[in-house]
Formats: structure tokens, sequence, C-alpha cells
């Protein structure tokens, strides 16, 4: 006798927009085009004094699927990320940003895979896509190494060298909640909450597949911002460090807060010159 498939999780996914006018549009148009009815997509719109507004309006009016989180005033990525979540209902929650876009038959994948095995997290493959036509696809899957899946993160510790993206990595929001983490203020929040995110975590999965399409624009992003505020990089190790109990995993989290450093370091696009002659120290804690 035949058995029926398991139903598929719900997903609510999440889209701070901020001066993204230019690509908000296809962004929601990924998403949406063949998504399923019960998916949710709150779209949270961080004080931008573009056309945000209005084409947020736009589409909700037309989708109903749509969620609108209008903040009266800037407060970064992080917090706006915040400020959707407190809106979701999915049983999995899929960071977006807005001047992305998900591949066609992405979300189908991850909801097929997402109701296989259940996990905490489900880390997918993505692409990162220029302006003049150039893809790099990062997969994360051959990570694993023939481990069985799920898997914990002391079964495959080099799952912390994946990029920090919060947006390839999709949550069950019983397992947000349950634990605490939401994003910190300030620029490089995926620090402090992916790798923490994955030393919590019982179940971890990995699809083989591109999920996500990372856009490189040339200008307008914080990695192509030179700013002091690329310092603010300490801080969210600072955080990580003291929220993470799993003592194993320090040596591995402070490789990679050096590497990290010296690409700050070693980008003409992100520090002024005077900045670095005045890097500060690490706390002698970590």
């Amino acid at each position: 006798m035949a058995t029926s498939a398991a139903p598929l999780p719900s997903l609510t996914l999440i889209v701070p927009a901020y001066q993204v006018e230019a690509y908000l549009p296809a962004c929601l148009s990924s998403i949406l085009a063949d998504a399923p009815l019960d998916l949710q997509v709150v779209v949270v719109n961080d004080a931008a004094t573009d056309g945000t507004r209005e084409i947020i309006g736009s589409w909700q009016r037309q989708d109903p699927r749509v969620t609108a989180v209008h903040l009266p005033a800037n407060v970064g990525l992080g917090r706006a990320r915040n400020a959707g979540l407190a809106r979701a209902r999915g049983d999995y929650i899929w960071f977006v940003d807005g001047d992305d876009w998900l591949p066609a038959g992405a979300i189908a994948a991850v909801q097929q895979r997402l109701a296989q095995f259940r996990p905490d997290v489900l880390i997918v493959d993505h692409a990162e896509v220029w302006d003049d036509g150039r893809i790099a696809v990062r997969p994360s899957a051959g990570q694993r190494a023939g481990a069985p899946v799920p898997l914990r993160l002391a079964d495959r510790p080099q799952l912390l060298r994946l990029a920090q993206s919060a947006c390839t990595k999709i949550v069950r929001r019983a397992y947000l909640t349950d634990s605490g983490l939401s994003f910190q203020p300030g620029w490089y929040e995926d620090c402090s909450f992916s790798h923490p995110l994955l030393i919590g975590a019982d179940r971890i999965d990995l699809l083989d597949q591109v999920c996500y399409a990372y856009r490189q624009r040339a200008s307008g992003g914080i990695t192509r911002t030179v700013s002091d505020r690329h310092w603010e990089v300490f801080a969210q190790y600072e955080r990580l460090f003291a929220t993470t109990a799993a003592e194993a995993f320090h040596p591995e989290l402070f490789r990679l807060m050096v590497n990290h450093l010296l690409v700050i370091l070693g980008n003409d696009q992100r520090l002024p010159a005077a900045a670095r002659r005045e890097a500060p120290s690490p706390s002698p804690t970590q």
C-alpha cells in the first residue's frame, strides 16, 4: 500500500529593503512566481527614501502572500530582519536581501528537502552574480564529505568556514525562537548570527543545489563602502565569543576572525587610509 508523502513545511521569507528600488521588483517576482499559496513574504521597508514603500504597496495589493512592515527610522539590515521575524508565521524562516533573488525552482527544492529531514538548519548552495554576467557558484554540500545527514557541527566543524551569510541558511522557526538568537546592530551582523546558529543546532542538512543568487553590486553595498564602520566587525566577534560556550569551536572561530580582518585590511574599497593605522585590537578574552 502506497504511503502519502510528508507534508511540506510552510515558509516565511523575510526581505529587508533599503534603497533597492532598482532591484526589489525582480527579487519579489523571483520569490512569488512559482511559490505555494501558503508562502508568507514579509517585506521590511527600513525607512528607505526611494520608491521602496510604493513598490511594496503595489505588491501587497496584488498578492495576499505579501506582508508589509514599514519602519519609522532606519535601523540597519540586522534589526530590519528582526522586525520581519516578529511577523513570521511559517515553520521555517528564509532571509532574502532585497537586491538579491532566488533561482527558479529554489523554493520547491528547499521545501522538499525540509520535509525529508526536518532539520534545524538547511544550508543551500549560492551563486555570486556580477552585472557583467560573471557567475561564481559557491557549493556547500561537499563539506559533509560523505557524512550522513542530518548532522551536528561537531561532525563537520569545517561548516563554519562556509559563507557567513544568513541568506544561505533556512532555519526552523521554533529552533530560532527557543535559542533566543537574533541579529545584533552594526555591520557584519551575519557573523554573530550564523555561527551560533550552526553551533547550537542538533540537526543540520545541506542541499546540493544553487538556491540563492547573491548580487555583486559595483556600489551601494557595505563591502564596497569606504568607512570606519568596518571596524564594527570586532564588536560582532566580541558577541560571538561571549555567547559561544562550546570552547572546542573557539580556535576555528579565532582563525575566521583573523582571516576576516585580513580581508578588510586588504580591500581598498572598505577602510579609509588613515583608519589602517588605527586598527582596534580584539579583546584579550578572544
